[in-house]
């Protein structure tokens, strides 16, 4: 009984710890998206910037947002190796599909979006924030 017990409280560190770090980078990539509303009409260039640079962009910002959530916090949230093995994948996905569903939102609203309001974007910026806090010990 005491190993289903110990069993239970892990699972559910395990779970809050991941559940922490989802929330984490769901609110710096929603900080970076409005930051880049912001500078976006300024900076809006008469044809869309092509893919693959935008897809290095974002993994930067995604990678710079990891640093300084770790100058912010420098303690890692998820202690577990194979959990922060999960996390490099399982959160970067969420976010991705959370990015998506912001964009259909503010699209069907008729509300303008920019790239980071899709799967590949969201991902790929939040992978690289999860990257960097991966390679900080």
């Amino acid at each position: 009984m005491e190993i289903l017990a110990e069993l239970v409280f892990w699972l559910l560190g395990a779970a809050g710890e991941i559940l922490l770090e989802l929330l984490g980078q769901a609110a710096f990539e929603l900080l970076a998206e409005f930051g880049l509303r912001s500078l976006a009409e300024p900076l809006r260039r008469p044809k869309p910037i092509h893919p693959i640079m935008a897809t290095f962009g974002y993994a930067i910002y995604g990678a710079a947002a990891g640093a300084l959530s770790i100058a912010i916090l420098p303690e890692l949230l998820i202690k577990s190796p194979a959990l922060r093995i999960a996390n490099l994948f399982i959160t970067p996905v969420l976010c991705g599909v959370l990015m998506a569903l912001k964009g259909a939102l503010r699209q069907k609203k008729d509300k303008a979006i920019i790239p980071l309001d899709s799967f590949l974007y969201g991902f790929v910026f939040a992978f690289g924030m999860a990257s960097v806090r991966y390679f900080w010990q």
